[in-house]
């Protein structure tokens, strides 16, 4: 077995600047695993906290003090680190150490162990299949990743279902994303290029304008919208749902939805534009309007992120209530790898396809490429472009060289 014998945990930075953690790990003395935590902006209530109340001071504190307790450990074993982790905070949501070391330090085990075999870490995690994933094209944004003018809704995507291969999905998202800059220049001369967290323009626009535009950029790339590519849409409407007043409030266009109205409002979308998947329509705590829409749109992935937090406590209250048919997988809600793995052996047991996802503070690592496949996730989520969000699209392009992997997930 690959023997942690050394740990190292650093500050470092994430894709808006942020402060985060890095963990390196080395295996057997030679072999390093090094993964940096991400943050979201739109975050769940149920999901493990980045940091504890000192900060990541504080969290790198913790962990250089502990990190003794990890040598000798078996690094390809996600459950022996992560018991090892639990003995030094066993709080729910790793309000303790912080849900950033716990992410960093057990993605880094697993990344080391794989070195140290000579197999590529989905191989070394993977139970559930060996298909790529559809990767999820980001090409339009507003909500918390993107400025004050731009639509509620949090990202309008492209999902290349067509796609024979990684490679083939990939240049249709940026075939897209490419050209809804030529459409949104004709509606707005004054369009400065702007681009959200994970790359997708960030137009002056209002919902119902930006659904039009991505169907529009999709049908002048010459894809035939149910066959080549579909559309999608992240509502993010825990964002948007106000407790008090129990109603959806759409601050940029002046709107309040009840919640039946908001309900109609999504089901419209999703019938006028044919949408593939709908991630969040509704808020966080709404089981049973989220189980209304799993049950009138069965081939549509309707998809819990803040409602789950990568939570198996979550996703199994869901699947009593009849709520999702899909769900998205994020390491750092979790906090630890293994929790994420639990999670995603509980959702393929309950018929959940997953959706493996990036945050939108990214690091240039690629882990979750690989997290992804290991997983069997239908799709993944990494944004459309920059540095940190193509990192994980060229890995899977990599991937598809090693010949271990059977064409595309079909969803």
């Amino acid at each position: 077995m690959p023997s942690i014998t050394s740990i190292l945990g650093r500050i470092c930075y994430n894709s808006r600047g942020q402060r985060s953690i890095e963990v390196d790990v080395i295996a057997d003395q030679k072999f390093l695993g090094r993964a940096c935590a991400p943050s979201g902006a739109s975050v769940g209530k149920h999901e493990a906290v980045s940091f504890p109340r000192g900060g990541v001071e504080e969290a790198l504190s913790i962990l250089n003090s502990n990190s003794s307790k990890f040598v000798g450990l078996d690094a390809s074993d996600p459950k022996t680190v992560y018991d090892t982790l639990r003995s030094i905070d066993n709080t729910p949501n790793y309000s303790k150490i912080g849900g950033s070391v716990a992410y960093a330090l057990t993605i880094a085990a697993a990344h080391s162990a794989a070195r140290a075999l000579d197999t590529p870490m989905f191989k070394m995690l993977g139970k559930n299949g060996s298909r790529f994933p559809v990767p999820l094209g980001n090409v339009l944004g507003g909500g918390a990743h993107a400025g004050p003018s731009t639509p509620d809704i949090q990202e309008f995507l492209v999902v290349p279902v067509g796609a024979k291969s990684i490679r083939e999905a990939l240049e249709m998202n940026f075939d897209v994303h490419r050209e809804l800059r030529n459409v949104l220049e004709r509606k707005d001369r004054d369009f400065t290029y702007g681009r959200g967290d994970e790359g997708a323009w960030a137009p002056r626009m209002n919902n119902i304008q930006a659904l039009d535009a991505v169907e529009k950029a999709c049908n002048n790339c010459g894809h035939k919208l149910g066959k080549d590519v579909a559309m999608g849409a992240d509502f993010a409407t825990s964002s948007l749902w106000n407790p008090k007043s129990e109603v959806y409030v759409y601050a940029r266009t002046g709107r309040k939805l009840t919640p039946a109205r908001q309900l109609q409002y999504v089901i419209d979308i999703i019938k006028d534009y044919k949408l593939i998947y709908a991630e969040d329509p509704v808020h966080e705590e709404a089981f049973d309007d989220m189980a209304e829409l799993t049950k009138k749109f069965k081939n549509v992935y309707i998809t819990g992120d803040d409602m789950l937090v990568t939570n198996t406590g979550r996703l199994l209250e869901a699947v009593k209530h009849g709520a999702c048919n899909a769900a998205i997988l994020k390491v750092n809600q979790a906090g630890s790898l293994y929790d994420a793995l639990d999670f995603a052996d509980s959702a393929k047991k309950n018929n959940i396809r997953l959706v493996t996802s990036h945050r939108s503070g990214e690091s240039t690592d690629a882990h979750i490429a690989h997290i992804a496949i290991a997983t069997g996730s239908k799709m993944i989520k990494t944004g459309v472009l920059g540095g940190e969000r193509v990192a994980k699209l060229n890995e899977l392009v990599r991937l598809s060289e090693t010949g271990l992997i059977d064409g595309m997930a079909e969803v």
